[in-house]
């Protein structure tokens, strides 16, 4: 048995970025643990989705801790950051917030877990945080000094693959347009993630959408079942999130890696 611990933003980011790998490494009897940098505060809901009176971090972290069940969590952590909203926002700027802690600091407390679970595996975000947000980005900085700091041999920088993610949306602009779902524009691709010739793991998480997709219906607070997530025929949500792209400083060109945890 091996540890993987998975680094993220926000609720609800676990299962859209790494929740085939996470599952699927505790089906092959692996630990995993799952650490959260903030509980997600300034996220939109819907109107009166919420009970009188209860905040939106609380509702976050129980949807968390019932999606981190159903993929198989064994440890979940929060660091305690506060949300910093999308990038050049106010929310950027308050006191608590992710984007402005001490990158020494936050990957202090990270290491701490690292080393308290004596981690194989670490996954954090890419150097742009997948598509810009401010708190992304700090996961990386934070995550790929922790790992350094707490000596974590293996680390991967969950991405996008932006050549693949592309060619899905080609293909399935034509569909949606008969089904009323709404597919963004490809132009919007142009930042999203990372190269396809950049990219050194894919990971086939087919076996586990069950699960991937039940994880982010947990999150309905954030993820609702008109979301283009949970709306989107089974083919063209196979095809969005049946795999998951890596980098890993020192391998490639190319895909030179199909499961995060091969040899452990």
């Amino acid at each position: 048995m091996a540890t993987l611990v998975t680094f993220h933003a926000h609720p609800d980011d676990e299962c859209i970025a790494c929740g085939g790998i996470m599952r699927k490494a505790a089906d092959d009897g692996h630990r995993v643990v799952l650490v959260v940098a903030t509980r997600g505060e300034h996220g939109e809901v819907p109107p009166g989705f919420l009970a009188d009176g209860e905040p939106l971090w609380q509702r976050r972290v129980e949807e968390t801790r019932a999606a981190a069940g159903i993929l198989g969590v064994q440890r979940l952590e929060f660091l305690g950051y506060g949300d910093s909203g999308m990038m050049g926002t106010p929310e950027n700027d308050l006191p608590g917030s992710f984007w402005r802690a001490p990158v020494e600091e936050a990957a202090a407390k990270l290491a701490a877990i690292l080393r308290e679970e004596d981690a194989d595996v670490l996954t954090v975000y890419d150097d742009y945080g997948t598509y810009g947000h401010p708190d992304h980005i700090q996961v990386h900085r934070a995550g790929m000094r922790a790992a350094e700091l707490a000596g974590t041999p293996r680390v991967y920088q969950s991405t996008g693959n932006r050549d693949y993610m592309r060619a899905g949306l080609e293909l399935f602009a034509a569909q949606a347009a008969g089904t009323g779902v709404r597919i963004p524009g490809i132009d919007g691709l142009a930042e999203l993630g990372k190269p396809a010739a950049e990219i050194t793991a894919a990971v086939d998480v087919r076996p586990w959408l069950h699960a991937k997709r039940a994880a982010m219906r947990a999150h309905a607070s954030q993820i609702s079942e008109q979301s283009l997530f949970l709306a989107m025929p089974a083919d063209a949500f196979a095809y969005t999130f049946g795999t998951e792209w890596f980098i890993r400083a020192g391998q490639g060109p190319g895909i030179t890696e199909t499961d995060l945890m091969a040899g452990l």
